[in-house]
């Protein structure tokens, strides 16, 4: 369902100069970071999820690139229901609302995108949301910067039910 017209229309404002410049600033700041580094700031995630007191979780939030992401979902009406990027650790740089842990690098979405390529992309099996009644999936795709070398990795859930509903009404996604 999700074809190739749609996965170029959702590179396009995946690769925007805030995507890239986020990710390019977060590959120069923190470059390849030990697994055990890795680990505990998805264990500090996890920890602020449960709590008031957010630091990580915010300062992700708080970023140029969350914010961006949040109009991306915003202006999709109901088609995308989640999206958030990850740097070349596989954490994530920006995200439009809290995802369950911070680091996707031992996922698919990360390991068979950015790990496998530049043009790598990835749609996940759709699954059933028993809470909005809609079916979704994950598309994921490698980020690269201008040059095609990747920077990270990108996933948008998105609605399959809007999908068709779009589809049937003639009304392009």
């Amino acid at each position: 369902m999700i074809t190739p017209a749609f996965i170029e229309k959702v590179r396009e404002w995946a690769t925007a100069p805030v995507v890239v410049s986020a990710l390019a600033g977060r590959k120069s700041l923190y470059g390849k970071l030990p697994q055990d580094k890795i680990d505990a700031l998805d264990k500090q995630w996890r920890a602020e999820r449960e709590i008031d007191d957010q630091p990580l979780i915010t300062s992700v939030l708080a970023n140029p690139l969350s914010s961006y992401l949040i109009r991306v979902q915003a202006n999709s009406v109901g088609l995308f229901t989640e999206i958030f990027v990850m740097d070349t650790n596989g954490l994530n740089a920006g995200q439009s609302s809290v995802t369950s842990d911070y680091w996707q690098g031992d996922e698919g979405k990360f390991q068979k995108t950015y790990d496998v390529g530049p043009s790598a992309v990835f749609v996940d099996e759709p699954e059933f949301n028993d809470g909005t009644q809609t079916w979704r999936a994950q598309l994921n795709m490698t980020v690269t910067d201008p040059q095609g070398g990747p920077l990270g990795a990108i996933t948008v859930e998105v609605n399959l039910t809007e999908f068709e509903r779009r589809a049937l009404n003639g009304v392009a996604s």
